[in-house]
């Protein structure tokens, strides 16, 4: 590793000298992040994200890695450089000085995935002593799809319908209508709002502060915006990566590369590569590094390994045309 790569060099007198009269403490400000703050993005049918406020930037984090020697002492492309080493090699504590507080507006079946990342402050909209607003989602024709048949998770075009769509988001319309006239009748009659509540459905909408430093951010947005979380789920994570981008650009673009853009490789995936490098045919190259693509009676695997590193294959093609498109653009 070159000393270039290390950012461990002590830091000089006139650094020392700077620090020191430097006794003023001033907020972080960013210019675009500070006109994002308050600003709604409408998300889904009902729904919102708004920034409420933020604590740090690119800057914050730079300052904790090379523990205050002085914000004017690097250029741009030192601070840029350092951010993408922290991120690269894991050192993550300097993202964790920076954090975002949002509001938000989902349905509840998308806040119960949302709440699963544990490492954030929420505060929610408490049906117990609230009224909850007769606003509820529903799935445009487009989005309602069938069961995937290669991922139980997921969804998949296709496999329904028009009719059947339609027909099914009427039904849920209904139904919802309904589940919403029977709370308002259980409210006015006096049934407590605890209970009442019980017979709303998860597409109802709830509302909620969320706030978490930018290395979690981090993570929520990696799991959240692949392509295998649920879109209703993407769209907020996709209306939370432009905010993070206003507040954190250079540390946003890092986690691009080195986390949101990257592949994970297994052994076996790595000889298959290898193998493909050295000539061998993929699926050949896939037989040998034991990736199944085929079952013993030769019908095509749907789902696993095999089918999994074909994947990743397809996804770094899709990565690499897009590095070099971009690159043939700014020629």
């Amino acid at each position: 590793m070159s000393n270039s790569e290390t950012y461990r060099n002590k830091p000089s007198s006139e650094d020392k000298a700077e620090n020191k009269a430097e006794s003023k403490m001033e907020r972080v400000e960013v210019a675009r992040a500070n006109d994002m703050i308050g600003k709604q993005i409408p998300v889904l049918d009902h729904g919102f994200l708004a920034l409420v406020d933020y604590m740090g930037s690119d800057s914050s984090i730079v300052q904790a890695a090379r523990v205050s020697y002085g914000s004017g002492t690097k250029s741009v492309h030192d601070d840029a450089g350092l951010i993408r080493y922290l991120l690269r090699h894991d050192h993550t504590t300097p993202f964790e000085m920076v954090e975002l507080k949002f509001i938000a507006r989902m349905p509840i079946f998308v806040a119960r995935q949302w709440v699963r990342h544990r490492t954030a402050s929420i505060n929610e909209y408490s049906a117990r002593y609230s009224i909850v607003k007769d606003d509820y989602y529903l799935p445009s024709i487009e989005m309602m799809q069938g069961q995937s048949t290669s991922n139980k998770q997921g969804r998949e075009e296709g496999n329904l319908s028009k009719g059947m769509r339609e027909d099914f988001i009427g039904k849920i319309k209904e139904k919802s209508d309904d589940a919403y006239k029977l709370y308002m009748e259980m409210i006015n009659a006096g049934v407590a709002r605890e209970l009442a509540r019980m017979v709303l459905p998860v597409n109802f909408y709830t509302e909620w502060y969320w706030k978490s430093n930018l290395h979690n951010t981090f993570h929520f947005l990696a799991l959240r915006l692949d392509p295998h979380a649920q879109w209703e789920t993407r769209q907020y994570a996709v209306a939370m990566a432009n905010i993070v981008k206003s507040v954190a650009p250079i540390a946003y673009s890092a986690f691009d590369d080195f986390m949101l853009s990257s592949v994970k490789l297994s052994k076996k995936e790595q000889h298959a590569i290898d193998l493909i490098i050295n000539g061998v045919e993929i699926t050949e190259a896939c037989k040998m590094a034991k990736l199944p693509l085929r079952r013993d009676d030769n019908k095509p695997i749907k789902t696993g390994e095999g089918p999994e590193f074909l994947a990743k294959l397809e996804r770094i093609k899709s990565n690499a045309s897009g590095i070099s498109k971009a690159d043939g653009e700014s020629i």
